[in-house]
């Protein structure tokens, strides 16, 4: 048995607690809070990025390996593009709707 293999897991640790704690968080402004409905879904909806970096960080180890940072960059370049497909759609879709009436 390697070193690195009797390691204690504290990325995974503290990956866990992070969500929990990110989750909770997300119920708390949910349920105890008077914020309007609008920006309660904005504040869950960032929340939820954070907790899917978090795991994708502390969880399935993006950064390692011997892609490493590349890995990243084809997810942040993934991101661009549906964010690209899905704004762009709405644009084209709302813009098109206007000109019809």
């Amino acid at each position: 048995m390697s070193a690195h293999n009797s390691r204690f897991p504290w990325n995974h640790l503290i990956g866990f607690f992070l969500s929990i704690a990110l989750t909770l968080l997300a119920v708390f402004v949910a349920y105890k809070t008077d914020l309007s409905y609008h920006i309660v879904v904005w504040i869950i909806g960032i929340l939820a990025i954070f907790q899917a970096l978090i795991q994708l960080f502390m969880f399935m180890h993006v950064t390692e390996g011997k892609e490493g940072m590349i890995n990243v960059v084809n997810m942040i370049y993934s991101v661009f593009l549906a964010l690209v497909i899905v704004f762009g759609s709405i644009w084209v879709l709302t813009s098109g709707h206007a000109a019809m009436h």
